[in-house]
C-alpha cells in the first residue's frame, strides 16, 4: 500500500492539517490484540463506525465476519470518540466506516490512508458516487476511500394533504410558491421549520436550496483550488438568488419556527398537520412513531423556473477507509472486502432507506423515498454545500440568523469574509 515516507506525517504537520491545538483531550482506546473473543493468534482490529442508531446491527456484522475467518478479530467501536486525537497520538482505528465530508477528507489529503484502488470492491463502485469522494480531496492519484452508504434527502410531504388540496408535487419554484399559497389558504402549515436546532436548517433548507439553485460542486471546486482567493467565485454572487427565494418562503413557515426543534417537527408531521418538511430519511422512523400508517413521499426542492435544475442532496453517510498505521493493514483490507460485498453492503442500505454505491444495486423501494431514486439513477446529485464548509466557520448559525433577521446578503458577505480569512491561514487556497 502506498503512503507517505515512514508511514505517516509528523505530529506537528498533522495538527496543522487537522486544525487542532496541541492540547488534545484524552480518550480510552482499545489496544490491538486484546479484544474479547479473539481466536488464539488472531490480531484484534478496532473498527470505528459513527452510526449510534445501528450499533447492534454493526455488532452483528462484526460477529458474522469473525465467524467467517480466523486471521483477525474485528472489535466494533461505537463509542463516538473523536478521530482527531487518535491520529495525533498515532493510534487511529484500524479500519473505519465513517461519515465522509470535508473534515474527514483531511486524512486523504494528508496521505495517512491506505490505497484501496486494487481492492475488488473499488472496481464495483458506481463512478458517480466515487466521484463524490474526490470532490473534497485526493492524494497522489490514490483511491483512499470507498463509499459504503449513500443517503438521499429532500422534501418530505404528506401525500393525502397534497391530494385533498389538489396540489401536485412542484417541479419549479413558482409551482412551489403556488402550492404553499394553496395550503396556507386551506389552514394547513405549508413548510414546517425547526430553527432552534440549527443542524436541521443546514442539512435541510440551506443544502436543498443551494443544490437545486446553484452548481454546488463547481463552486466549491473553484473555492478549494490552490491559489489566492482573488478571482474565485463568492458566496454572495453565487447564492444570492437562492437566499432571495429562501427568505421569500419564510412567510409559509410555521409562525413559531424560531423556537421549534427536530422533535417538534417530527411530531407535527406525524400528526398530519403539515404539508412539507425539509428533512432526510432519518426522520421517517421518528414520524412513524406518531402515525405508522401516514402516507409520505419525498421530492427534490425546486429553486428555479427550470424543472431540469432539480437535483438531490446526497451524503456519503458511511465510507470505508484504512489508516496506514493500522496494526494489520492486510487484515483490515480483508474486512473492507467483506463489508463491500453486495450481501452485506446492499442489505444494510435497503434496511436503512439508503442507497448502495455498488454498480447494479437496486435503489430503495420504500415509497417514502422512492421519489428520489430517479435522480440518483440519472446522476443528478450533489453533496450539500454545508459539507464543504470547515467546522471553524459556523455556517448553520449564520443561516439561522439570516432566517430570523431576513438579511441574506449580510450572511453571505460574512461567509465570504470568513472563508478568505481562513484561506490565508490554511490549505484552503
Amino acid at each position: 500500500m502506498n503512503g507517505p515516507p515512514g508511514g505517516g506525517v509528523s505530529r506537528r504537520s498533522l495538527l496543522k492539517l487537522l486544525g487542532v491545538g496541541a492540547a488534545a483531550g484524552t480518550l480510552p482506546l482499545t489496544t490491538a490484540g486484546c479484544g474479547s473473543g479473539a481466536a488464539s493468534g488472531a490480531t484484534t482490529l478496532r473498527w470505528l463506525a459513527n452510526k449510534p442508531e445501528v450499533l447492534a446491527y454493526f455488532d452483528d456484522l462484526a460477529t458474522q465476519f469473525n465467524a467467517s475467518q480466523a486471521r483477525v478479530f474485528i472489535d466494533h467501536d461505537g463509542t463516538q470518540a473523536s478521530i482527531v486525537p487518535q491520529f495525533v497520538r498515532g493510534v487511529p482505528p484500524d479500519v473505519a466506516c465513517y461519515n465522509y465530508n470535508l473534515e474527514t477528507s483531511n486524512y486523504v489529503r494528508g496521505g495517512v490512508l491506505a490505497d484501496l484502488a486494487d481492492r475488488p470492491a473499488a472496481q464495483q463502485i458506481n463512478p458517480s458516487y466515487q466521484a463524490l469522494v474526490d470532490q473534497y480531496a485526493t492524494y497522489e492519484g490514490q483511491t483512499s476511500v470507498l463509499p459504503w452508504s449513500v443517503t438521499a434527502a429532500g422534501v418530505i410531504y404528506n401525500v393525502q394533504l397534497f391530494a385533498d388540496n389538489g396540489v401536485e408535487v412542484p417541479t419549479t419554484y413558482p409551482e412551489l410558491l403556488a402550492a404553499c399559497q394553496r395550503f396556507q389558504a386551506a389552514g394547513v402549515t405549508p413548510i414546517y421549520t425547526t430553527a432552534r436546532d440549527v443542524w436541521t436548517l443546514g442539512q435541510g433548507m440551506w443544502d436543498y436550496a443551494t443544490g437545486s439553485g446553484a452548481d454546488v460542486p463547481a463552486f466549491f471546486k473553484a473555492k478549494l483550488a490552490e491559489g489566492d482567493t482573488s478571482g474565485k467565485p463568492t458566496f454572495l454572487e453565487t447564492f444570492r438568488p437562492v437566499m432571495t427565494n429562501v427568505l421569500e418562503l419564510r412567510r409559509y413557515f410555521n409562525p413559531d419556527f424560531p423556537s421549534k426543534t427536530y422533535a417538534d417537527g417530527n411530531l407535527a408531521m406525524g400528526q398530519g398537520r403539515v404539508a412539507m418538511y425539509l428533512q432526510g430519511p432519518w426522520a421517517l422512523g421518528e414520524i412513524a412513531k406518531t402515525d405508522p400508517d401516514l402516507e409520505l413521499g419525498t421530492f427534490s426542492l425546486p429553486m428555479t423556473e427550470d424543472p431540469d435544475d432539480r437535483a438531490v442532496r446526497v451524503n456519503l453517510d458511511l465510507a470505508m477507509w484504512v489508516p496506514t498505521a493500522s496494526a494489520d493493514v492486510e487484515g483490515a483490507l480483508a474486512f473492507v472486502d467483506w463489508m463491500m460485498t453486495p450481501e452485506v453492503c446492499a442489505t444494510y442500505n435497503q434496511k436503512n432507506l439508503a442507497f448502495s454505491p455498488l454498480l447494479g444495486a437496486q435503489g430503495t423501494t420504500d415509497p417514502r423515498t422512492a421519489g428520489l431514486a430517479p435522480y440518483l439513477e440519472a446522476g443528478r446529485i450533489y453533496q450539500g454545500a454545508g459539507t464543504f464548509v470547515p467546522n471553524t466557520i459556523p455556517l448553520w448559525n449564520y443561516f439561522q440568523g439570516a432566517l430570523l433577521d431576513g438579511d441574506g446578503d449580510g450572511m453571505l458577505r460574512i461567509l465570504d469574509a470568513d472563508w478568505d480569512r481562513l484561506a490565508k491561514r490554511s490549505a484552503l487556497a
